[in-house]
């Protein structure tokens, strides 16, 4: 017979053991009527400097709230900020990054504006200063916003200048010596005045900047096509293809280099995920529909060598058409990608939401991309609306632990709201273990 103390011990550490899979600690209540808190484009909306983590959201009434708590499962401390957005525009999401020193760095509301930019006033502090510039110039018509850190505790920021469909990426990098940012490059992809590249972008363990995007015609969501791809190696002032080939700045429709080509009208969506692994082979998770086929599909293409491949990750069954401007009420979710190593083996996994799967937070987990058999598992057991995954990228890099910023969410098709009360903000961590790759 079991001692009861004993087996009461044993039934906590049970317990334990699940919530370590799959932890959720509650951090407040965000505004819900659409998807600003929960935009896959937020980077960061979750950031770790040393033993403290971070995290930003808009409230119920639109103001920025900042928390933060002290790893691996201190409280959240929160704090509003004297700043509102236009949370009624889905586009306008809150940007977040913690400098080398420990200065919190945000950025938010922005479509087609001027920038709104503002940092701490002390290392760790949520106290956040006065709204400022970062240099004065190309800073009137900001949208997409986001902040990556350097090995070094640098900082890159990057943002289109002008509007969709007639737009160019603009690169700033803060110097934590002289605490001041500088301008890289006014126009580093070029639209031409016909086109703007949506792009996504990451920083890898060696400080290599990988950044790869999609060219839209016009604000038409349908005019998306190919997929292209640039390298930077030495912080962002000179760019090359994967070969190593030097690029002429800027870079242009004509002069790209393509990972895929895919045609106009193939239901590809925009601003999703990069990501590299160990030795700096990126990797990008997107989704579209095959040719011939209604259904799109979650895709990755990564450089396998010197070719670029194309493999399909889901089987989804469920056609949808992307047409028209603004933001899109669409019954999946643009996905993140996330890389690493199992004794010696390329594995990945792509977090996203499928109305296929009750609109749950669910992960794809490829134990092998060198024979790629995708399994699902679900992350939360009730819906989270129309969220879309953004994550601690920097806590994942140093302990191979997802933290996901999670929350419910609606979204009106066209920027239309809603009604929705606010709904809890949380923090779920997950790490991949034998639970990832159970369930077919």
């Amino acid at each position: 017979m079991h001692h009861p103390t004993r087996l009461l011990l044993a039934l906590l550490t049970i317990c334990l053991l699940t919530v370590a899979a799959s932890a959720q600690t509650p951090v407040g209540l965000g505004w819900a009527k659409n998807n600003v808190n929960g935009a896959v484009f937020r980077k960061n909306s979750v950031v770790t400097h040393k033993r403290e983590q971070y995290t930003a959201y808009y409230d119920s009434l639109g103001y920025v709230v900042l928390a933060k708590r002290r790893l691996p499962a201190g409280a959240w401390q929160t704090q509003r900020t004297p700043y509102q957005g236009n949370v009624k525009d889905a586009h306008n999401v809150i940007s977040l990054m913690v400098d080398g020193a420990g200065f919190v760095h945000l950025s938010f509301d922005h479509h087609n504006n001027p920038l709104r930019y503002c940092r701490g006033k002390a290392a760790g502090s949520l106290e956040m200063g006065p709204l400022e510039p970062m240099l004065g110039t190309r800073e009137q018509k900001v949208t997409y916003p986001e902040f990556h850190r350097f090995p070094s505790g640098d900082l890159l920021f990057l943002y289109r200048d002008g509007g969709s469909g007639n737009g160019n990426l603009v690169l700033n990098r803060y110097e934590l010596k002289t605490r001041r940012w500088t301008r890289l490059h006014d126009v580093l992809i070029d639209g031409e005045g016909q086109r703007n590249a949506y792009w996504q972008a990451c920083i890898d363990a060696r400080g290599t900047i990988h950044v790869s995007w999609v060219w839209r015609e016009s604000p038409d969501v349908a005019s998306n096509h190919d997929m292209a791809y640039a390298r930077s190696q030495d912080g962002g002032r000179s760019w090359q293809r994967s070969t190593g080939e030097a690029y002429q700045l800027p870079i242009t429709a004509a002069s790209a280099e393509y990972a895929a080509r895919i045609p106009q009208n193939s239901e590809l969506i925009n601003q999703t995920s990069i990501t590299a692994d160990a030795a700096g082979q990126p990797y990008i998770a997107t989704y579209w529909r095959p040719q011939g086929t209604q259904v799109p599909q979650y895709q990755l293409i990564y450089l396998d060598g010197r070719s670029w491949k194309t493999t399909q990750i889901s089987q989804r069954t469920t056609p949808f058409s992307l047409s028209g401007a603004g933001t899109k009420k669409i019954p999946i979710a643009r996905p993140q990608l996330l890389v690493t190593s199992q004794k010696g083996r390329p594995a990945a996994y792509l977090v996203f939401r499928d109305a296929e799967r009750q609109d749950r937070a669910s992960v794809a987990a490829c134990a092998d991309l060198r024979q790629p058999q995708w399994r699902v598992t679900d992350l939360t057991t009730t819906s989270v609306g129309n969220w879309e995954p953004s994550y601690d990228t920097e806590r994942w890099r140093r302990d191979g632990v997802l933290s996901l910023f999670v929350q419910r969410t609606g979204q009106g098709d066209g920027e239309r709201l809603e009604n929705l009360p606010a709904q809890p903000v949380y923090i779920l961590e997950w790490q991949p273990t034998k639970d990832a790759t159970t369930q077919p």
